[in-house]
């Protein structure tokens, strides 16, 4: 098999990983309702405790324990983790109410903005400068906010909440720096304690439906652990194989079959000021995928560009070429014998490098976790 055969491959793997997990995240509006008569909170407490034990026997079985140890010795990583499962909390929360509450096309607008309030943290809390297209985005996304509400008769707070909730999770998740599985075994690890002393309590008072609904509703609520693992695994074996601009696009799978169920399944209202407000957002969407895709484009133009310089000047030092005083030979172009002094190698791989951190397109994932 030639090596284009086998990226050929490892790319269609990586779409169908990444297609799977979003999907699976676009389809768990239908996984809530099956909980009840169980309230939001006892769910996001079943979830809690039961994502810890599935992601632990995954754990166990991968043999990944190495990180635990390096990460118990560093307490301002561990602040950030308990930040992230406490913003992680309040998101999973919220949208399972969400849905059981009849709000799935809201929950589903969250997911869509939520792109751009990471981008709008990037600026206010990272210092990062935005290009014209994304500054653009930005403004038709606030102005989409300020049309649905008036569409709502009120902020979309729902939206808003699971928004930024989830842009503080990346944003600790980023200052944390562990991949999906690890990173959420610690953040369950943290809301291990909680949630099952308040099985307990609830159990205690005898407000607990996973011993009196039936052996069927409790073994719905165990498999909370695998709707929560299961995604991310298919999402963590796509980002090994994927570019991150493309793992960008796959992201909004999620929110458009949420929305889609919201309208088809739900029977959500949707009346004209909720779609202006609705196209807005996706007109938003749009103007940044259509940045992210031209600068990863330059970005790979450069790119090439820097290596067949850097490849050109190899040739001349394998032919003992001396070229003239900062001046890069062309690809394909090897001057007469001479030596090459170290100097020039030193700058040219410099510029190159220089290059090559100017040219990488600014790709956040953004959501992971469709609720």
């Amino acid at each position: 098999m030639t090596p284009q055969n086998q990226q050929d491959r490892v790319d269609r793997s990586g779409l169908l990983y990444g297609f799977a997990a979003y999907a699976f995240w676009g389809l768990v509006p239908l996984f809530w309702p099956l909980l009840e008569p169980a309230g939001a909170v006892e769910i996001l407490a079943h979830r809690m405790v039961w994502s810890l034990a599935a992601v632990g026997l995954v754990l166990l079985a991968l043999r990944r324990w190495s990180w635990i140890r390096p990460l118990l010795r560093e307490p301002r990583r561990l602040g950030m983790i308990a930040l992230a499962a406490t913003v992680i909390s309040i998101n999973w929360g919220l949208y399972i109410w969400g849905v059981n509450s009849g709000h799935v096309v809201e929950a589903a607008l969250g997911y869509f903005i939520n792109p751009l309030v990471s981008i709008a943290f990037g600026v206010l809390l990272l210092r990062e400068r935005l290009r014209p297209a994304q500054w653009a985005a930005v403004g038709v996304g606030a102005v989409a906010v300020a049309v649905l509400a008036v569409g709502y008769g009120k902020l979309p707070w729902i939206a808003l909440t699971l928004a930024f909730s989830f842009a503080t999770y990346s944003l600790a998740k980023k200052r944390v720096g562990l991949d999906g599985l690890e990173s959420l075994a610690a953040e369950t690890a943290v809301q291990f304690l909680p949630a099952l002393g308040f099985l307990i309590w609830l159990g205690a008072r005898g407000d607990s439906t996973f011993a009196s609904a039936g052996a069927g509703h409790a073994a719905l609520l165990a498999s909370c652990g695998f709707v929560t693992a299961l995604p991310l695994i298919c999402f963590g074996a796509s980002a090994v194989r994927l570019p991150l601009s493309t793992i960008g696009m796959l992201q909004y799978v999620a929110p458009t079959f949420q929305f889609a169920l919201g309208i088809t399944v739900f029977h959500e209202t949707m009346p004209p000021e909720r779609w202006a407000g609705f196209a807005l957002v996706w007109l938003a969407l749009a103007l940044l995928t259509w940045d992210a895709l031209r600068t990863a484009r330059r970005a790979r133009r450069e790119l090439a560009d820097a290596a067949a310089r850097a490849a050109a000047l190899s040739a001349t030092v394998e032919a003992g070429v001396v070229p003239e005083a900062g001046v890069v030979p062309e690809a394909g172009l090897v001057p007469e014998a001479g030596l090459v002094p170290e100097t020039v190698i030193a700058d040219v791989a410099v510029s190159d490098v220089a290059v090559s951190d100017a040219a990488a397109p600014d790709a956040r994932p953004g959501s992971i976790s469709g609720g």
